[in-house]
């Protein structure tokens, strides 16, 4: 499994850093590039770099799906050693993910068309929100895809472990779209916990789903090659801006990362296939919400922040907690460099879940807690009122 995971995360890597130098040489003949945003929305100037990088990111998931699953149905055993040993022994299993991996893959596709169309003509938070209910609703319908599937005995049938699911994809697609607002930190943060939840499929034995997260860690290491700020960002007298991403991700490609990880998410199986014969327990819910926590606290702490200024949460400004950071005087590589490490803090201890007690669960569970206080203690010491 770790060379198939390995082999996969580098063909991710090599068609997402091509699809992002495609996009770059894409936007810059079309001049698609960052624009002022919707009405009210508040955001630096706009640069001059093209932000349809998505679109390389979103072929580097589903060309390499569409090629496995072909290969997979029609391709001799023998072949099929030659890519991995143990990969007739899973051709059954994968061959039934088919209807699954059509759905998803449609999914993608519309919330992607949905964001590249917001990058060139913004349509509003209200048109994203529908279009995310709809394919959420339908994609967690059409695969059977449930969130605390126990309750529908109880509440007469799955309506409400369906409306959970659905709440849980958009809020997590929402999240990962929030985080788009400074070079590297959306596509990077997506990659820590991408890399969690494969690892945790991996040890699973999800062969689909660890096989789906490792094409996305790769796409997004490719693309933060062209995206992350290798060079401080930094502003010349004449109002030139030098050095930073030379590509962004837009909504067509933080739309397509963030549905992608609050769906998997959901389908990964959090008891080890080596000692899984007691069933789920309840602490391995956590996971979930451990892995993809410094996202949600943004989320969470800017839709407060929004509201208590009377504010809509999803009109867009300055006050995630990335630029809170630099306002606190960091610069703004450090700051990024600050989240991922945040989130691989909390990240790390949530792969240990699996194979944790209960007991040990309650510690990695209370220390992802003090994290999330001590930065919000932080920030609110730094700007009494600002944050949470």
């Amino acid at each position: 499994m770790i060379a198939l995971a390995l082999a996969l995360i580098a063909c991710g890597w090599g068609l997402g850093w091509a699809g992002a130098l495609g996009a770059r040489a894409l936007g810059r003949r079309l001049n698609a590039l960052d624009s002022a945003g919707v009405a009210g929305q508040i955001k630096e100037r706009p640069r001059r770099v093209p932000n349809i990088g998505g679109v390389g990111i979103f072929w580097a998931m589903v060309l390499p799906m569409a090629c496995g699953l072909a290969v997979v149905h029609w391709a001799s055993d023998d072949l099929l050693r030659t890519l991995w040993t143990r990969l007739p022994e899973y051709r059954e299993g994968l061959i039934s993910k088919t209807p699954d991996a059509i759905v998803l893959a449609l999914a993608l596709a519309v919330l992607h068309v949905v964001g590249v169309i917001d990058d060139r003509r913004a349509l509003g938070p209200n048109i994203k929100l529908v279009a995310m209910l709809l394919v959420s609703g339908l994609a967690a319908h059409l695969t059977g895809t449930r969130l605390l599937e126990l309750l529908d005995a109880h509440v007469g049938g799955s309506w409400l472990s369906l409306m959970i699911t659905v709440l849980w994809i958009v809020v997590i697609t929402n999240a990962f779209n929030f985080l788009d607002n400074m070079d590297g930190l959306s596509a990077g943060v997506a990659a820590v916990c991408g890399g969690a939840f494969l690892t945790i499929a991996a040890m699973g034995g999800q062969v689909f789903i660890a096989a789906m997260l490792a094409l996305l860690v790769g796409a997004l290491l490719g693309f933060l090659m062209l995206n992350f700020p290798f060079r401080e960002r930094r502003t010349l007298p004449d109002g030139t801006s030098v050095g930073g991403a030379s590509v962004f991700m837009g909504d067509g490609g933080s739309l397509v990362v963030g549905f992608l990880l609050g769906f998997l998410s959901i389908r990964i199986t959090y008891t080890p296939s080596t000692g899984g014969e007691g069933g789920i327990t309840p602490h391995l819910l956590l996971a979930p919400l451990i892995i993809l926590a410094i996202p949600l606290y943004d989320f969470c702490s800017v839709c407060v922040i929004r509201i208590s200024q009377g504010r809509s949460p999803f009109v867009g400004d300055l006050q995630h907690f990335s630029h809170r950071l630099v306002r606190h005087g960091l610069t703004r590589r450090t700051a990024v460099l600050l989240i991922y490490g945040c989130t691989l803090s909390t990240g790390i201890g949530a792969v240990l879940l699996p194979r944790l007690e209960p007991w040990q669960a309650a510690l990695v569970a209370v220390q992802s807690l003090a994290i999330l206080l001590v930065i919000a203690a932080y920030e609110w010491a730094r700007n009494p009122g600002e944050s949470i």
